[in-house]
């Protein structure tokens, strides 16, 4: 699976380049990011040489690594990504919104218009997200995209499923 733009209401959502690593950075510098999947914002640099990996796909030819970074259409600027992994029957999806622009649908929108392009490629494709449990607002834009809670635990993680 090869990713193509995007379109949503107010959304552009891109594949991810490795030029767009600088203004990502800046877009997910906020430790509060990290609350619930752990770890600490990337630096530049340290985000380029993961964007370079990500580019390259994956080395399993049967797995597909789908990135975009998602552009608010207005101001033409850099918000956050979305991203699907996908093997086999399966696509695992998830999503992060820079801090200044959460709190006004925009995860939700992106979540929405990932979950449909999936969905358009084929049918019987699972999508799956893995939310921590007190991850509420996560869970919100889960339910939004189409997905339901299911009674599976993975990594301290609720599992979410549209089949």
């Amino acid at each position: 699976m090869h990713t193509e733009p995007i379109r949503t209401a107010r959304l552009d959502l891109l594949p991810l380049r490795v030029e767009h690593a600088t203004e990502m950075a800046a877009v997910l510098s906020d430790p509060a990011l990290h609350t619930y999947i752990g770890g600490a914002p990337s630096t530049p640099e340290a985000l380029r040489a993961r964007y370079e990996r990500l580019v390259a796909g994956s080395p399993d030819p049967a797995v597909s690594w789908c990135n975009w970074v998602l552009r608010h259409r207005t101001d033409s600027r850099l918000m956050g990504t979305v991203q699907a992994t996908v093997t086999g029957p399966t696509a695992e999806v998830a999503w992060v919104v820079g801090t200044p622009w959460q709190g006004r649908g925009y995860a939700s929108e992106a979540a929405r218009g990932l979950v449909t392009w999936l969905r358009e490629r084929s049918l019987a494709l699972t999508v799956i997200a893995h939310i921590h449990p007190a991850h509420h607002a996560s869970a919100a834009v889960a339910r939004t995209a189409g997905l339901s809670p299911t009674d599976e635990e993975h990594d301290g993680e609720m599992r979410w499923r549209l089949s």
